[in-house]
């Protein structure tokens, strides 16, 4: 692993370098940590548990909960340790693995967006025929498929990343070990494999913007056909899921298609689709859904009442 490295740990600066700020930093993103368990759990264990929501766009909304924590956690935990300690190091395996869990996760949440979009696609404009395109085991085996593709393009960074030589400079201006940081970092022109991660990364994120964006161009435009009540009901479901694309592809695409050049704002964007966007879907999706805050309270009611009997 560390043949073209002599290299063998990274310094992470962090947020800031500021004893006062790293403890609000501690602080703050425990929190927003801990919001961000706490929601996505509710909403895997609702969907788990509640017979009430067991059409496609509930399955595609478990994964992308699950993933939602995944992709948080590859992050979150070590950056809130390192906000307690003064010298932030870690190790050329353990940065290889951070990246490769942050992007699986990251990628699976893009894909599964892409799905959820298909299916709202496929409920509002063939709706004679949603049960039969999205079935159980169609919806299964395009998370398969999802899993795949996002283990694929994960195995890509790591590949481009092992195949940087670091001779000396180990100082990352970041929170976390990602590819465009570690390019500043390498000994060697970084031309064609900044061309690389834009074309794994970066086109994966525009690629799937793009389509997002023209499903729910055609969404919104087959409402007309749809009475009122229908129209209100599919409205809100597009609305809160492009609020959800916005959030996560905008930063993204700011991150991942540009040459490998890093601004001051650049960890506090990060933040926001790293840390922010996890904690804030399952309250998009809740807050917005009907169905959902139902079934939450039916699930709350149980287990009220088993606890009195108890």
């Amino acid at each position: 692993m560390l043949l073209n490295s002599n290299v063998t740990e990274f310094i992470l600066l962090g947020l800031t370098q500021d004893p006062v700020k790293k403890k609000l930093v501690f602080v703050f993103f425990l929190l927003f940590y801990l919001g961000t368990l706490l929601g996505n759990f509710l909403v895997i264990v609702t969907i788990k548990t509640s017979q009430a929501l067991g059409s496609p766009m509930y399955f595609f909304l478990f994964y992308l909960s699950l993933s939602d924590t995944s992709f948080s956690t590859s992050i979150a935990p070590r950056m809130i340790v390192d906000a307690l300690l003064k010298n932030n190091t870690i190790s050329f395996s353990e940065c290889m693995i951070q990246i490769f869990s942050f992007h699986v996760f990251g990628c699976l949440e893009i894909f599964i967006l892409v799905l959820m979009a298909v299916d709202h696609y496929v409920a509002i404009c063939k709706p004679l025929h949603y049960m039969t395109i999205m079935s159980r085991r169609v919806c299964s085996v395009l998370v398969a498929i999802a899993w795949v593709g996002a283990c694929v393009h994960s195995l890509a960074q790591i590949f481009l990343a092992l195949s940087l030589p670091f001779c000396g400079p180990n100082v990352i201006d970041h929170y976390l070990c990602d590819f465009q940081p570690l390019l500043k970092l390498a000994c060697t022109d970084t031309y064609v494999i900044n061309l690389l991660l834009v074309s794994n990364s970066g086109v994966i994120c525009i690629v799937s913007f793009v389509m997002l964006m023209f499903s729910y161009v055609i969404i919104l435009h087959s409402l007309r056909n749809h009475s009122a009540e229908g129209r209100k009901k599919a409205l809100s479901t597009c609305i809160s899921h492009i609020i959800v694309v916005i959030l996560f592809f905008g930063p993204s695409i700011f991150i991942y298609t540009r040459p490998a050049n890093t601004f001051p704002m650049d960890k506090m964007i990060a933040v926001f689709y790293t840390i922010g966007t996890p904690l804030l879907n399952p309250l998009i999706y809740t807050l917005r859904n009907a169905e959902v805050k139902i079934s939450m309270r039916k699930l709350w009611s149980k287990k009220l009442i088993s606890d009195d009997q108890r």
